[in-house]
């Protein structure tokens, strides 16, 4: 099978053509969650100040500072 696909695809770039994939599933774009664009966007993040986590992201107060935001909207 493998012999076939390398074959195809010879033959397609020798014609000029685009490489022929084929048996190549398309995959779709996957859909962040609202937490994740959050934790994405720069000016929402919050780091640790000091001590050995000290510019990690301090993932416990954006999580508060998230539900609180979500709250203020209206949702859950």
């Amino acid at each position: 099978m493998e012999g076939a696909k390398r074959e195809a695809r010879k033959q397609a770039k020798k014609a000029g053509g685009e490489i022929v994939a084929t048996g190549v599933k398309k995959t779709r774009k996957v859909v962040k969650s609202a937490w994740q664009k959050y934790i994405g966007k720069k000016s929402n993040q919050i780091r640790v100040k000091s001590g050995k986590r000290k510019g990690m992201l301090d993932l416990a107060k954006m999580s508060r500072a998230y539900k609180r935001a979500q709250k203020a909207k209206g949702r859950k």
